[in-house]
């Protein structure tokens, strides 16, 4: 009977331990009331914030089309297409973890049209307009990205050109996206300062900014997405998916970045078999390449899409 109430105890341990882990890595309540330019915390954001906000600014007096559709699961997923000319090529765009797209992206509509593309940026699960409480790291928002595609293939019609865009969660998002069979207008992927999977963030997170052992603790954050979250962290990767991606790849990362470290991009350009680029950004911290060399960024981008 005392074996009993100890492994009793035991399962109930590690129960606990699992739903704290899926509320703190996972779970996103009740959305909070941002302040209305929502730069991100940090002294590397600080020397960009008056640019950012100037984005941001000029982003929402662009005429848009509001857009949504239904996620695999029942989601109400929400975007705003912002057109450069018709039948120029869209970028369809993701936000980072926990991040939002008006944030994120804020330099992304002005960056499209820079190239004479047009942006359709959507709210990933859990934010902005979208539905949702659950943030899976890629694993359920690579395949509301291949909704998106579907739903641009009805309004856009099949000739139209798709490049896949993210930043960090983002990243990941579409490399994953990428590694599965995409439309045959998709023409191209462009990656910022992404993650090669799920387990290895999380570890990262845990190792250098939770100062916990990370072998130990992984198993406890796995479980608690599989319980309370639905989905399992390891179903798939982004460096899975860039060895599967038969679309080009461009890469950036920033030289800096202490959140996503830069090896990690070195690591699926590495693992893509297709026609591919990286490039590195000297100075630059996590999802500020494009802010520190804006110049540099659209060459590389007008050099590698033409």
């Amino acid at each position: 009977m005392v074996v009993f109430w100890i492994l009793l105890a035991l399962v109930l341990l590690v129960l606990l331990i699992s739903y704290l882990c899926f509320r703190i890595a996972f779970y996103a309540g009740r959305k909070e009331v941002r302040p209305e330019f929502d730069i991100p915390e940090g002294e590397i954001y600080e020397p960009f914030r008056e640019k950012m906000v100037g984005w941001m600014k000029q982003t929402r007096a662009l005429p848009r089309e509001d857009m949504a559709i239904t996620s695999f699961d029942g989601l109400k997923l929400t975007g705003r297409y912002y057109e450069f000319a018709p039948g120029a090529p869209i970028e369809l765009m993701f936000h980072g973890y926990r991040g939002n797209a008006d944030r994120d992206l804020c330099g992304g509509v002005q960056r499209c049209f820079a190239l004479g593309h047009s942006a359709l940026v959507v709210d990933q699960r859990t934010s902005g307009g979208s539905d949702g409480h659950v943030i899976s790291f890629g694993i359920n928002e690579h395949r509301d990205c291949h909704s998106w595609l579907a739903f641009m293939q009805q309004r856009f019609g099949p000739d139209a050109k798709i490049i896949l865009c993210g930043i960090s969660m983002g990243a990941a998002t579409v490399m994953m996206a990428a590694g599965k069979e995409l439309p045959e207008n998709v023409i191209g992927v462009l990656a910022d300062c992404g993650y090669t999977s799920a387990k290895d963030i999380i570890k990262k997170v845990i190792r250098c900014d939770m100062k916990l052992p990370p072998n130990l603790s992984y198993p406890f954050v796995k479980l608690g997405a599989r319980l309370w979250g639905g989905f399992d962290l390891d179903e798939t990767s982004p460096i899975e998916g860039a060895a599967r991606c038969k679309v080009p790849v461009i890469f950036f990362h920033g030289e800096n970045d202490d959140f996503v470290p830069c090896d990690m991009s070195r690591e699926m350009y590495e693992a893509c078999s297709c026609t591919k680029r990286l490039v590195t950004i000297p100075g630059a911290g996590h999802g500020l390449s494009y802010p520190v060399a804006p110049k540099r960024y659209l060459e590389e981008l007008r050099d590698f899409f033409s």
